[in-house]
Parts: C-alpha cells; structure tokens; sequence
C-alpha cells in the first residue's frame, strides 16, 4: 500500500472562509451526519462522502421530487465529493484507510458497531492518527440496554416522549421535519467544531460522541424541568402552550386564522387595551399575570377569537406590528418558497444537480463580508477516480481496485 499523502484541495477555496484547509472523510447516509457535514461544507471544509456501489446513501432513494432526485439528498449532500467505496473488500478498506490518514475529521453513522467492525472505530483510529477528530453519531449512545437498537427518527421521537407533546389533545404526532435527526446532526457539528478548536490549542484530536436519543432528550428540557417539578406529563396542546396565555391560532374574518402569542404581561397589558379595547384585563387580578390567564385559558382565548374574528390576516397583523406584538401567518410551504422576508435578505442562490440547477437557500450563518459557498449536489461516485489520483494512486492502481470490485462499477451515475 502506497504512503498516505494529504488531500489536496480540488480548487483554491478563499481564507476568509472558516473552515478552509480542513478534510473532512464522512462514512455516513440518512440525515443526521450528512447534515453534520453539509454544514462543515457550508463552512469552507471540504468534505468526501463515502458511499456503497451499489446504490450509494440510501436516502438517494427516499424520492424522485427534485427532477428525479431524492429532495432528502440534495438538502443534505451538496458541497461534498462522492466516491463510492465497497468496504467488504480489502481494496476498499485500504482506500479508506488512505483517507482517513489525510483528514482533519471522520465522521460516521453506520449501524451500531458496524465501522469498528470495519476496522474504523474510534479508539483504532485515535490510536493510529493522535491528531484525528472521531464523530461517532448512533441513535441511543455507547452501553446500556438499547445501544445495539435501530433507531429513526420517529422512533426516537416516541421513545424520548416528543409525540406526547406534539399534536392535538385527541391525536399524537411527530413533528414535520426530522427533529432528532436534526438534533443529531447540530450537536455533532457544534462537537466537531469545539473538537477542532480545542486540537488547535492542544495539538491533539478527540473522540466525539452524539445519540440521537439523547440530543433529542435535551430538546425536552423546559418540559423535563417542568414534569419533574409539577409530576404532571404536559401532554399535547396543538399550537398553543402548555404554559403560556393567549398563544395559539385564532380564526380571521377571511377565513384564515392568525397565529398570536404573548410573552409577557407588560405586552398582556397593550393587547389589552389596544387591541382587545378592554383596558380594565391589564389590572384585573384574574387576568392580569399569565400564570392566571393559563388558568382560565379557554376564557383568554375565546376573548381573544371574538376580536380576531372581526378583522382580516393583514389587519391584525398590521395592528399588532404597531403594537410590538408577536404575530405570524399560518403559512405552509408553498409559501416559504415565496417569503418575502427571504426575498428581501437576498437568500436564495443557483444550486448545481445532476439534474440540473435548482434554487437552494443560503447557510444560516452569517459571516461578515463573507458569502458561503454553495457547491453542487454529487452525482453517485462523480469523484471517485479524482479523489484516489489526489491520493497519489497511479492509474493502474485504480484501474486494479476496480476490477477487484473495491470501487463499485463505473464511476459519476446520477442518482
């Protein structure tokens, strides 16, 4: 096997952006580390996605909606270089090997114990390369009785008790986007960045560790706090809140609803007057604290209804802007694509597919006289011969690797 050598960038990436010069090798599929390193992407990194010949990261396969691609894959892969890596094989072990011994960070979220089985732990890899910085991503942690359970999202959701919270009081549900993958995938790159900056002091790399069972289990926390305080399980309230009066949607005059939401009692004490024209609820000891209001909830909001009811979405939010009250529209989907506020930020940017461009929205970080990039979402396999000639492999060493099956069929197929 030839000496590992360094992965040399593809193109020169600007210093300004954060990440710049860092290697990323990401053994991974699904969501929550391929957001992980999306944003390690987003950030300058330069990361090589890992995936099988035969089909690649499953969620490739998730659906056709984005001109034949899967949208799971395109929201969470763009940036990356795919090569595509058959693990069962000495060939392709050794390739990854080669990698792992270029790259500032490794990153995976195989099935419990699978990448140790591979040769690809975290105690084998921190032992070989002291300065690597290991993401391990599982659904239920290291040890215990569920460390060798399947874990999804909603599964997860379930079991840490978020669908108790989350829907109407007569229908449990789990939240429309992936929230523990999402958890997952945040806390292992805020892990991966404290790892990064704590090697630039020590000189050393770590082991990091993320379940999504427990990052999922943090999200709960004021709901924790407050069964533990109280005995009592909040149980599910629809949009209001458990702990808040008035907040929830109300009804409109054009048949819409308005979402509404005070925080405080100062603000109580302007809607009141302002809005509800009923200045005498800013003192009235049955209305005037929130603890009280939350107590005759159905009072507040009835109250609340019958005022909305008589004007129109814009009116009222028009009226509480004047009033510095927190208002929303009950928007779906179809009208985030056309938000004006994304709009008006200037957000959106072309986006590079197999299939073609799409528009993509710009990273949520904002960096000072610094744009983002936004690379191009991989075909299956597209850099698989450009990464191993960065490697310093000589041609008939790839093409041998090919024909051992190390590398799958031929390289760049969509998917």
């Amino acid at each position: 096997m030839s000496q590992p050598l360094p992965l040399p960038l593809p193109l020169p990436q600007p210093q300004s952006l954060p990440l710049a010069g860092v290697t990323v090798v990401a053994l991974e599929q699904a969501v929550a580390a391929p957001l992980a390193t999306r944003h390690l992407a987003d950030l300058g990194a330069r990361v090589v996605k890992i995936e099988r010949p035969d089909g690649g990261d499953f969620a490739r396969g998730y659906d056709r909606s984005v001109g034949g691609l899967a949208s799971h894959f395109v929201w969470l892969n763009r940036g990356k270089e795919s090569i595509t890596l058959d693990l069962r094989t000495p060939g392709g072990r050794a390739v990854l090997a080669d990698l792992v011994a270029g790259a500032d960070v490794f990153v995976q979220n195989l099935a419990p114990g699978a990448a140790a089985r591979l040769g690809f732990g975290a105690v084998e890899l921190r032992a070989r390369h002291p300065r690597l910085i290991t993401v391990d991503l599982s659904g239920y942690g290291s040890g215990g009785p569920y460390q060798d359970k399947r874990a999804y999202d909603m599964l997860i959701q379930g079991e840490v008790g978020l669908v108790s919270l989350t829907g109407t009081p007569e229908q449990p549900a789990k939240t429309g986007v992936p929230s523990s993958d999402i958890a997952a995938g945040m806390y292992a790159l805020s892990g991966t960045l404290a790892a990064l900056v704590g090697r630039a002091g020590s000189g050393q790399g770590s082991a990091v560790g993320i379940s999504m069972f427990e990052a999922t289990a943090e999200w709960m926390g004021h709901q924790l706090h407050h069964t533990q305080g109280t005995g009592r399980s909040p149980g599910r309230a629809g949009l209001s809140h458990p702990g808040i009066a008035p907040y929830d949607a109300f009804p409109t005059a054009d048949e819409q609803e308005v979402l509404i939401g005070i925080q405080n009692d100062r603000e109580w004490a302007r809607f009141a007057e302002h809005f509800l024209a009923r200045p005498e609820l800013a003192e009235h000891p049955d209305w005037a604290t929130n603890v009280e209001r939350v107590r005759r909830r159905r009072q507040v909001d009835a109250l609340v209804a019958g005022r909305t009811v008589t004007m129109t979405v814009p009116e009222v939010i028009k009226l509480l802007d004047a009033l510095a009250i927190a208002s929303a529209r009950l928007n779906d989907v179809g009208d985030l694509l056309e938000h004006p506020q994304l709009a008006a930020r200037d957000r959106w940017r072309p986006v590079a597919t197999p299939a073609g461009e799409i528009r993509g929205l710009l990273p949520p970080f904002d960096f000072a006289g610094v744009e983002l990039p936004m690379g191009p979402v991989p075909a299956l396999g597209e850099h698989t011969e450009p990464v191993l000639r960065g490697l310093g492999y000589p041609p008939e060493r790839i093409t041998a690797l090919r024909a051992a099956g190390a590398l799958g069929g031929s390289s760049a197929t969509a998917g």
